[in-house]
């Protein structure tokens, strides 16, 4: 995480507001970067570690709580005074692209090409290359933004400056536990038929996995089509039952109204009927036997 234009570039204001999360001593940067010693202990087991741009010191001394001898340099003076006091005697300020003192077993530089020069960033590459055979290397290859970033470029780029120094990409390893762009090289001296043999072996799975997601993406478009084309014609199968059960429903509407027209008919006709009954004309047929007893038409 550390940073080169001038020392004054990277002051408490680049560090309360330009890392995304504010840098200090949080839980995040602390958890950070002792997950990243963790991981350069357990798989590369170096002795002795510079971090290129160590900002605070956080990596410097999550490996010395792991036993590494690290060591950290950063440009940045407001950095350097906040190392942890137990550390500050194995940080200090400085350029990354001005030779070191020593040699050690793994250089790692984290974030830190991208704010360089051009011409300083490839000094500091061959610095790097001249003071170890392994060397663990992050360079943002997209964030144009951060107003410090000056010297963006893609992963290919950098793999072909440390070529020039015979470093090669250490295909095997994988730096992702840092970013997704992290790379370990390493100082080999390899044939072209080498480096191709290398390389192919590397692409060929990817390009087997690549062809075989698209291959399960086609399958699964053709699974999608035919549950699409289900799916609509059960929609029109339940736009048919809800077409019938509607006109059902109409039937049952006008069932129901005949229903209630017989029903006030009826009603009617008792009305008549018992006004008719109770007559005193009908009383008198019934009492000279013109008329016989007729059941009550109401119940």
């Amino acid at each position: 995480m550390a940073l080169e234009l001038s020392g004054k570039s990277f002051s408490e204001y680049y560090y309360r507001h330009d890392c995304g999360i504010p840098y200090e001593r949080n839980e995040h940067w602390i958890n950070f970067f002792d997950q990243i010693a963790r991981q350069i202990v357990e798989t590369l087991n170096p002795k002795k570690v510079l971090d290129a741009g160590c900002a605070w010191g956080f990596l410097v001394e999550a490996l010395r709580n792991r036993g590494v001898e690290a060591y950290g340099i950063d440009i940045s003076e407001y950095a350097i005074s906040n190392v942890a006091e137990s550390i500050k005697p194995f940080c200090r300020i400085g350029s990354i692209s001005e030779p070191f003192d020593q040699h050690y077993d793994l250089i790692v530089s984290i974030e830190v090409l991208e704010h360089m020069k051009s011409d300083d960033a490839l000094k500091a590459i061959k610095n790097f290359c001249s003071h170890s055979e392994r060397l663990i290397i992050s360079s943002t290859p997209f964030d144009y933004k951060e107003v410090t970033h000056i010297n963006v470029h893609l992963p290919e780029y950098w793999a072909a400056k440390f070529a020039s120094q015979d470093f090669f990409r250490d295909l095997d390893y994988d730096a992702s536990f840092i970013t997704a762009w992290a790379a370990l090289y390493t100082k080999r001296n390899l044939t072209k038929e080498r480096i191709v043999y290398e390389y192919e072996r590397s692409f060929w799975p990817i390009f087997k996995e690549k062809y075989d997601l698209r291959q399960h993406i086609a399958d699964n478009q053709s699974n999608i089509e035919a549950m699409e084309a289900e799916i609509e014609a059960l929609k029109n199968t339940i736009a048919t039952h809800e077409s019938s059960i509607i006109s059902k429903e109409s039937e049952i509407e006008a069932l129901k109204c005949a229903i209630a027209s017989n029903e006030a008919r009826l009603h009617e006709i008792n009305v008549h009927w018992n006004a008719l009954v109770n007559s005193k004309t009908w009383k008198t047929l019934q009492k000279m036997g013109r008329v016989k007893d007729f059941p009550d038409l109401s119940t």
